[in-house]
């Protein structure tokens, strides 16, 4: 009983974290943009899965291959004291991590394109909800409602690094990053934060 108390304060919690948030940061001027979607706009296939079932990609809705890449993020003026950044995506409608970065140094102003590919320079990756640290496209199942899935981009300026445990057994995945930012958020480390939100559905509308 206390266990399942536990996991739902914790889901509770980092639901909070993950909510979509203004572009605008406390003072106005943290933001978080991306030259490959609008915010509030359909993904493109640049950024969708590619899984493959008789030869056919199944995270598209016409079978077109997806290019997998994250897509490029940009961003400006992290508040004073930010010694590190966090990047993660979340599809909200589904309760499932696709991408989570830490420890991206202060100094950049953005990601490229394809940052998230496996042994990324630009960051520490967690393993995500496919069980790969790396970035992993949308791909909702097919005719299952509901068929539009948000997803969630949200960039957060810590005032410290962060130190997940991790092992070659047990590598930090997305719980680990989720417990670490709400550490962060109640010591006062979490100085902003800023989102995007794009959607994406493998269900034709008529």
């Amino acid at each position: 009983m206390k266990f399942k108390i536990f996991a739902c304060l914790t889901f509770v919690l980092v639901a909070d974290l993950l909510i979509p948030r203004s572009n605008a940061g406390g003072d106005g001027k943290f933001r978080l943009s991306s030259t490959t979607f609008a915010n509030k706009t359909t993904l493109p296939l640049s950024t969708i899965d590619n899984i493959v079932e008789n030869g056919v990609n199944i995270c598209s809705i016409n079978g077109s291959p997806g290019g997998d890449q994250s897509p490029e993020l940009s961003w400006t003026s992290p508040p004073t004291g930010t010694r590190s950044l966090v990047v993660v995506l979340y599809d909200v409608t589904a309760a499932f991590t696709h991408w989570g970065m830490y420890n991206i140094s202060p100094t950049l102003t953005g990601l490229p394109e394809n940052a998230g590919v496996a042994g990324s320079v630009y960051g520490d990756q967690i393993v995500n909800d496919f069980s790969a640290a790396q970035y992993d496209g949308p791909c909702p199942p097919p005719g299952v409602a509901p068929f539009v899935h948000a997803y969630v981009f949200t960039l957060y300026a810590l005032a410290t690094k962060l130190n997940l445990p991790s092992s070659t057994n047990f590598p930090a995945n997305a719980e680990t990053l989720y417990q670490a930012l709400i550490k962060s958020g109640r010591d006062g480390d979490i100085l902003d934060s800023a989102s995007l939100v794009g959607f994406y559905s493998t269900t034709p509308t008529n």
